[in-house]
């Protein structure tokens, strides 16, 4: 009795070892299910900041800076003082110039008046003489013509007499005519063309003196100047940059496969490893015009507008741009790591109800860094097997582990 009761035991031993070992044996997966969510779009990329407007204050002449008057950072008003330049050399001239104006100034005026003070009062006060000589020798003439008619006096003294009279009107006319050639027409000439060089070279020094104070070309912010005093500057090198940062554009490279997704309007948000803790919206706002190489990548140039109220972000500085190309909400979706390319074409590895792998293909849509939308080929709470250490193959079975 007792070997027939070992007998029908050990059978059941043995068949409830093959059970066990068989459900051991039935490999875990990881699964998902197909889901209803909100997919977006979006293309990683980067790019560089640089101001919608912006002007650079240039040096007109050249000179060693003696003061700036703004630092980096700063909102200044359109005419703002920059910078100022050296301008000893500049106001020697310029009253060197306004000195010489007063004194032909001077020259002009002596002329309106007949000449120089002391030479027209020498050759007045000869003049003077010379009439008083003429008077006095005509009154000697007369009286000796009438003494002649008396014959109390003779020719030969009447002869001298007339003799002194044409010397003295000979010493008047020479003496009128030195007079009236102390100024010339050449003489007015001269000294209003040494006026107007005068006036030229004051204002020539006026207009210098101006140009050793630079002022901010428009009103903005000064995003670039790196001048100290004692530096020495060229005409036409750049003194400062001044921008308006409310709103920046970021020139944004997107890859040329990826172009097609990108249109304008579309947003873009824009955040800078410098300041991890912040981001910037904005939108597309032109479109890349040709294909150009940067490095080894073939991109367009997207050129996005971005809001930048508080100017925390700073042209130049290089950034990470995100543009979210399309949104779809209530779309059929599963995680991106379970979509599978073959030659046979996309598709997934799905579960029926007695948890078998099945290939299914499919047909996808958009996708973001997680999840990609089906547009056909699976339904909703589908099961679909996410990669793992194990490989499966169709017609298997699994232990699905739900995720």
């Amino acid at each position: 009795m007792k070997k027939l009761a070992l007998l029908l035991v050990i059978p059941a031993l043995l068949l409830l070892w093959w059970a066990v070992s068989r459900k051991d044996s039935i490999p875990s997966v990881r699964v998902a299910k197909v889901s209803r969510q909100t997919i977006r779009s979006t293309i990683p990329t980067n790019g560089k900041v640089e101001p919608v407007e912006f002007a650079s204050a240039r040096a007109a002449i050249a000179g060693m800076v003696k003061k700036v008057c703004v630092e980096r950072g700063q909102d200044v008003a359109a005419g703002a003082v920059l910078v100022t330049l050296d301008d000893a050399e500049a106001r020697s001239a310029l009253e060197s110039a306004t000195a010489r104006i007063q004194e032909v100034k001077a020259e002009i005026a002596s002329q309106a008046a007949g000449g120089r003070a002391g030479e027209l009062s020498e050759i007045q006060n000869a003049l003077q003489a010379a009439r008083l000589q003429v008077a006095t020798s005509q009154r000697s003439l007369d009286s000796l013509r009438r003494l002649t008619a008396k014959n109390a006096a003779t020719q030969e003294e009447v002869r001298l007499a007339e003799d002194a009279l044409a010397k003295a009107n000979l010493r008047v006319t020479e003496l009128e005519a030195r007079r009236s050639t102390l100024v010339t027409a050449t003489d007015r000439t001269v000294s209003a063309a040494k006026l107007e060089d005068a006036e030229a070279s004051a204002a020539l020094a006026r207009h210098r003196l101006a140009q050793t104070v630079i002022e901010a070309p428009i009103a903005g912010t000064v995003y670039q100047i790196d001048l100290k005093p004692g530096a020495y500057l060229q005409p036409g090198d750049i003194v400062a940059t001044v921008g308006k940062l409310d709103q920046v554009r970021v020139r944004v490279y997107v890859d040329e496969p990826e172009l097609g997704r990108v249109s304008r309007g579309v947003p873009v948000v824009i955040s800078w490893e410098a300041r991890p803790d912040l981001s910037w919206s904005g939108r597309v706002d032109q479109m890349p015009t040709q294909i150009v190489p940067l490095g080894t990548r073939q991109v367009g140039e997207v050129l996005c507008l971005i809001d930048n109220p508080k100017r925390e972000l700073l042209p130049g500085v290089n950034v990470n741009a995100e543009i979210l190309s399309k949104v779809v909400k209530d779309a059929i979706g599963i995680p991106k790591q379970a979509l599978h390319y073959e030659s046979r074409g996309k598709g997934v590895y799905k579960l029926n109800a007695k948890n078998l792998v099945e290939w299914q293909p499919v047909t996808v849509g958009v996708s973001d860094i997680n999840s990609v939308e089906i547009l056909s080929g699976l339904r909703l709470n589908d099961r679909v097997v996410l990669p793992s250490d194990i490989e499966v193959r169709e017609g298997q079975q699994v232990q699905p582990v739900l995720q």
